[in-house]
This record gives structure tokens, sequence and C-alpha cells, in this order.
């Protein structure tokens, strides 16, 4: 038995360090907190082989007794098979939503975000062995399809998780989602019930708490447990398994005899390794995210996660633009900031002046060829894609949520809105083969104006802020007519002003793309070797 748990862990080793260059990273705003009243949620898909193409999965009524299957590999790309690992009685009725890696939006204007974090090598669950079939990117389809607000979200996942079990899908880590409706946001963390469980033991297949983002406050989570104390009582702010804290009694990590409060985090996240409490790659992210919301407080870089309060008042209310500018963040003008290290600067006529090659987000080769720090920025190169997702009360059905959906990396991105009301999708947004690059497929066309701006970084993104910054305040604008013109429509007319969001949705994917192939040419004609050697 020793020999195993030696073999297992020294396998969990290597797949965290493999998965600690991914992960991702969510901003979650208040309504009180907001510029304008809506409450946001946020999301970055950091790894390369998540599947990023935007598609509508209509909703529909079933029959009694009917049974809808469960999948592994929903988070992949599209060259991964859907592996059918069980099925759970359908719902008789399911609401339409958008599907990517991490699904996150539905027709009621329910937006969710994901962040993976660690849990103890105990609580894992690994296929085929494994008796738990539930992973988070399954919860997720559970909760658009069968949810229309936050805390029905929650309540429904966290029960079927419980009966049906919770599996890690991201190096079999626990997860946690960011979950808006428009009046509130909340934290729902899980973790798994390790690889003994069955459904016919009695026990829960998953243990699970949730709480409520304070709606003055923001909410960063970043690859790390954000929930301490539990207070199940209070359930205007609170929601939990009701057996939570009985796998760290039963294992001993948790004493109720002995006068220390029970605290989530810390009882079920390991303190070292690349998800855990004390990881550089996670305190970075929260020391640089939190000192923009409060910068007249005192942050400790080097603190530990659990030093970091669970949300923060701001000192000024957020934007939809505020949460994309901290999504597309580089740890800016903090130590952990790449793009002034000093390996950038070289020597030209007698002065020390930063390479025109100085980039925020060097790969790893060149890191490695400079001998240079690595400093987990938000923004990553190999993000799949990110989104702010802006939901609002009082809004008609279809223009409750604008979700701003933009492909790759968030500092080059675009982000284009999509209406919760729309029913389609571009067909270019639907369409990618990570082996064969085609014009024709939107996410192609994003991901190479990434690798362009790469070569010429300040430069470069000269040329693509000065293409971005027109074309997103153009949306911007456009949004406000279409709610005003929307909801005017939908008086008189539901079904036309469900078709005026598609369309706008529609059109606007079209406009971004056409000016990302146009940017692409000039990228590309300014910097090939034979202009920049």
């Amino acid at each position: 038995m020793r020999a195993k748990r030696t073999v297992i862990s020294s396998v969990l080793g290597a797949m965290l360090l493999a998965g600690a260059a991914s992960a991702c990273t969510d901003v979650v705003v208040g309504a009180k907190a907001s510029a304008d009243g809506s409450v946001i949620t946020s999301h970055t898909a950091d790894g390369a082989f998540y599947d990023a193409r935007v598609r509508f999965i209509p909703g529909g009524k079933h029959a009694d007794g009917e049974m809808t299957p469960v999948f592994w590999n929903i988070t992949n790309d599209e060259s991964a098979e859907l592996t059918r690992i069980g099925e759970i009685p359908q719902a008789p009725e399911t609401y339409g939503y958008f599907h990517v890696g991490y699904p996150f939006m539905n027709e009621y204007g329910l937006a969710i975000g994901e962040s993976t974090f660690a849990q103890k090598v105990e609580m894992k669950t690994f296929r085929p062995d494994a008796r738990a079939i539930l992973t988070i990117e399954q919860l997720e389809v559970l909760a658009l399809q069968r949810a229309k607000t936050a805390r029905e979200a929650i309540a429904l996942i966290g029960s079927l998780a419980e009966k049906y079990g919770f599996l890690g899908s991201c190096d079999f880590e626990g997860e946690s989602l960011t979950i808006a409706d428009g009046k509130e946001a909340w934290l729902f963390e899980i973790r798994a019930s390790g690889m003994m469980w069955t459904p016919e033991s009695g026990k829960p297949g998953a243990y699970w708490v949730a709480q409520r983002v304070p709606d003055d406050m923001v909410l960063i989570t970043c690859n790390v447990a954000r929930i301490q104390e539990v207070r199940p009582e209070d359930t205007d702010n609170f929601m939990a398994s009701k057996d939570y804290r009985q796998f760290a009694i039963d294992m001993g990590w948790w004493d109720p005899a002995s006068g220390v409060p029970f605290n989530w985090a810390k009882a079920y996240a390991p303190y070292t390794g690349g998800w855990a409490l004390s990881s550089d790659w996670v305190r970075n992210r929260l020391y640089s995210l939190y000192r923009r919301l409060d910068p007249e407080r005192e942050w400790d870089p080097l603190a530990e996660a659990t030093s970091y309060p669970f949300a923060v008042k701001p000192s000024r209310k957020l934007s939809v633009q505020d949460v994309q500018a901290m999504l597309r963040s580089h740890h800016d003008d903090t130590q952990f900031d790449m793009y002034n290290a000093d390996e950038w600067f070289i020597r030209k006529d007698g002065k020390l002046v930063k390479s025109p090659l100085a980039s925020p987000f060097p790969s790893r080769d060149m890191r490695a060829l400079l001998k240079m720090n690595y400093s987990r920025p938000v923004s990553v190169i190999n993000c799949a894609y990110s989104f702010v997702a802006q939901t609002r009360a009082g809004m008609p059905k279809p223009l409750s949520t604008i979700l701003w959906f933009g492909f790759d990396a968030p500092h080059t991105t675009c982000y284009v809105p999509i209406y919760c009301g729309a029913t389609d999708t571009k067909a270019s947004w639907r369409q990618f083969d990570r082996d064969s690059y085609t014009p024709e497929s939107a996410q192609w066309t994003f991901m190479l104006a990434d690798d362009l701006v790469l070569k010429r970084y300040a430069e470069a993104m000269a040329d693509l802020e000065a293409v971005r910054a027109p074309l997103e305040k153009s949306f911007f604008e456009e949004t406000a007519r279409i709610d005003k013109e929307g909801a005017e429509l939908y008086k008189k007319d539901p079904a036309a002003a469900g078709k005026m969001v598609t369309d706008f949705t529609i059109d606007c994917m079209d406009k971004a793309e056409k000016a990302w192939h146009q940017l692409n040419r000039t990228l590309i004609t300014k910097y090939i070797n034979n202009k920049k050697s």
C-alpha cells in the first residue's frame, strides 16, 4: 500500500507541475460595486487545449423517465472524444445555453465562471476506477439547463454531486464556480469524496460550500480556495452540504472538540504544491488585483492566500471595461511584471534601453534563454478564451445578460457582446481545427494576431490597440442602443426581440473577425523579418 501511495504521489506531483501553467482567474463584482448596477462574473480559460467554440444549445421538454447522459472530456479541444461515463434522470424542461469548454450562460441570463483549486490527495477521484461521474463542466451544463438563479443552481448541482459523486477533471483537483444572476453573485466551491466512495455507501459523493459576494464588494478567485469560515445558519450569505466538515473529521484534519473553528480552505487544501495556499503563482495574482481594487491599502506581496479577505470594497465602482482590463493584466507596475525584468535591457549607444523584443509574456523558451524568473500573469499566452458577463436585473429576458467574449489571450483579444437571448452564433465562431490553420475560423484569426504581436510587443500592441479601442467602444455604444430598442420591442413582440439580439450578436462577431483579419495583414506586413531584422 505504501509503495502504491508513493507512486500516486509522484504522478500527482508531475501533474501539478504540468497544470500550473494553465488554470484560471475570475473577477466577481457585486451590484453596488459596479458602475451600472449590474452583477459581473468573469473567467479566463487558461490552457490551449480548452474547447473555445461558441455554440448555442437549445432547451426542450422531456418525457417522464427520460435519462440524460453524463460525459467526460467536455472541456477538451475539438479533437477530444466525448466519453459517456454514466447517466442521470432528465429534467422535465431544459433551458437553452451557450456551450464552450466551461459552459457559461443560459437564456435566462444566469452566468458562470470557473477556477480550479487544490484538494488533498486523499479526496481526489481518478478515472476510470472512481464511481463518481459529475465533473465541474458537466455540473455547469446541468446548472445552465435547469436553473434560473444562482441559488437554484447551487442547490441543484450541490445535491446532484452529493448523489452521483464529484469527479475532478483538471488534474483531479477541487473546483470553484462564480455564479451571477443579475441580483447577486456567489462563489461555489466543491471537493471530491475520495476513491473509496460509492453511491451505495450512504455518504455524500461531494463536499461543497458557497458564499455570497457582498453587493458592495469584489471577489478575486484564482486557483485557490477562497472560502474559509462557513456559517450555514446565515442562509442569506451561505449554503453548504450537510456534512461539509465530516471528511476532515474522519481524516483527523479537524477536531470538533479542539475549540478551533473549522476553516474550509485550510482543512481541505494542501499548503504546498502548484495549486496550494502557499503557491506564488496564485499569490501574485491576488496581490496585483487586490492592489488595483484598493490601492490605498498595504498589501503584502508575500502573504499566503488565506490572509486575503474573501472580498474587498473597491476604491471606486467598476465598469465592465475595468474588469476586462483586470483580465488583461500582466501585474502592471508591480515587482511581478516580467515586462520590466532586468534581462530585457540592453546596452545601446552607451545607454541601457529596453529591447524591442521585450514582452510581459515571454515564452518558456525565451525565459530559459534569458535566465528569467517566471511570474504567472493574469493574462497568459496560452489562454483559450475569456469573458466578462454583465448580468442585469430588471431587463427583459433576452437582454438580461451581455457576455463579453474574446478568443485567445485577454491582452490581445477583442471582447464581443453576446446577448443571453441570442439563439445562434456566427458559423466561423463554431469552427476550429488546431491541426489545420484556416482564415475561415475566427479562433485561428485571433490566435494568429496574438502570436504576431509577441514578435514586437510594444510596437505591435500599439497597432492592435488602434484597432481594438474604437471597435470595443462602438460595441458598448451599440449595446446601449440595443438595450433601449430591444426593451421596447420585447413589450410588443418577444420573439422579434430575440431575433434582434441574435442578429446583433452575429453582426458584432463578424465585425470583430473582419477587423482582426485586417489587423493580421498589418502585423504581417510590418513585422516580417525582411522589415524587422
